[in-house]
């Protein structure tokens, strides 16, 4: 018996209720999508460059040609309660860490901006407890 018609026979052997958990079981099982680039650092900006976050988002780098200037955001893959999110973003070429974006929130954290013309960027964070770090990258 082909899979449609041994779940046509559940359906009409029990009732709607188990067509209600057919349909429902496909959905609980599908992985998560990874998020998208939600424009968050404004128009004029490019993804230069991104990485997951475990399961729980991504992180994106955008570039501006016209300022010079990076800008990092983070988005979960889900939005929902608020989670405990960090971003960091500098120029690789300082030790000075001091443009940030933390707190608990329920889709993306950022965006945060350094003029980075002519070196590399530094861009690490979390979001809820799942670390991401780069670093040198995107230099220019």
């Amino acid at each position: 018996m082909t899979h449609i018609k041994r779940a046509l026979a559940v359906t009409a052997a029990t009732g709607a209720g188990a067509a209600a958990l057919m349909v429902a079981a496909p959905a609980a099982s599908a992985a998560p999508s990874h998020a998208a680039y939600n424009g968050a650092c404004g128009s004029g900006y490019t993804v230069v460059n991104s990485t997951e976050v475990g399961d729980k988002g991504t992180a994106y780098l955008t570039y501006s040609s016209a300022t010079g200037k990076n800008c990092l955001a983070a988005i979960r893959n889900v939005a929902g309660d608020p989670v405990p999110m960090t971003i960091y973003l500098s120029r690789s070429d300082t030790e000075i860490h001091n443009i940030y974006d933390s707190g608990d929130y329920r889709s993306y954290a950022g965006p945060i901006y350094t003029d980075a013309r002519g070196t590399c960027v530094d861009w690490w964070g979390w979001i809820g407890g799942v670390r991401f770090e780069k670093a040198n990258t995107n230099c220019g």
